[in-house]
């Protein structure tokens, strides 16, 4: 059926899929609601998916080394419920998307937004995960930024279509499926050559792209993985093995995770005890 579109745009509110009702065209607080605060120097407010696990594994890494001051609480932000449109959020994140963090080092508190920039904060801060020299971290910057850019038409624009909106249409579909496989074809090419994403050196911007690409091929996302055959991209999966195969990494995948299995669910983190008894089934 062909739509023709009006002259002016108007909001349809049932026209949004599974999340029409949080979708608005405007932005700010909707309720009034502070968040809450732990004990940590970092405060973050996120979710489990792909953007909220790229921060919480770049922690458990920083943990991992032994560093104590990247401890962090972690509070969940259900965006189906709207926890994200609180005034104490948007006065975190004017632009109301998770994952959201406060640093409050050195008496002053300093608001992060955006998970690229999380990460690039984070690991300049403590000066892990990012590369020595200038053309390596220049490498690392271009494949994380990569991601900022692509990861939209993978979800935004093939997830939304295939697994969340409303109806079926072959053309969106179509059109992002081509664009997610091509995605994946490039990080393919790449890690045929390389461990990482930048040679042999493990940094922020393999945590950024493989919560997105490495889970897709791992069958964890839009259950996708027959419909766009991700069992061709072998170089992904290997990379995505070796990632699996961290321990921070698979503590990261379950902080604020509110779906599945409990035992992989920790929808609050303040330390390394609520990891007891938990386990990722990969």
């Amino acid at each position: 059926m062909s739509y023709t579109p009006p002259k002016v745009w108007k909001h349809n509110e049932g026209n949004g899929g599974k999340f029409a009702g949080i979708n608005r065209p405007t932005a700010g607080a909707r309720v009034q609601k502070e968040l809450p605060t732990g004990e940590h120097p970092f405060q973050l407010y996120s979710l489990g998916t792909p953007n909220g696990v790229k921060v919480t594994i770049l922690f458990e890494e920083l943990l991992e080394l032994g560093i104590k001051e990247a401890e962090y609480d972690a509070f969940l932000i259900n965006i189906g419920e709207g926890d994200q449109f609180t005034s104490g959020f948007v006065e975190i994140n004017p632009n109301s998307k998770i994952p959201a963090l406060v640093d409050k080092n050195g008496g002053q508190s300093i608001s992060i937004f955006e998970s690229g920039a999380i990460l690039l904060y984070l690991a300049e801060k403590f000066n892990k995960f990012l590369p020595d020299t200038l053309n390596r971290r220049a490498e690392m910057l271009s494949w994380l930024f990569w991601q900022v850019g692509s990861a939209p038409y993978l979800g935004g624009g093939f997830g939304h279509f295939y697994a969340y909106a409303p109806e079926k249409f072959e053309y969106p579909i179509d059109r992002f499926a081509m664009e997610t496989k091509r995605q994946l074809d490039v990080l393919d090419q790449h890690l045929s050559k390389n461990q990482y994403m930048v040679g042999d050196e493990y940094t922020i911007a393999d945590m950024a792209i493989f919560p997105w690409y490495g889970m897709l091929t791992k069958g964890k996302l839009y259950e996708a993985a027959e419909f766009l055959s991700v069992h061709e991209y072998k170089n992904i999966i290997r990379w995505s093995d070796q990632l699996l195969k961290r321990e921070a990494v698979q503590r990261g995948r379950m902080v604020n995770k509110a779906w599945g299995d409990e035992s992989e669910q920790v929808l609050e983190r303040h330390s390394s005890k609520d990891f007891v008894n938990k386990k990722i089934r990969l």
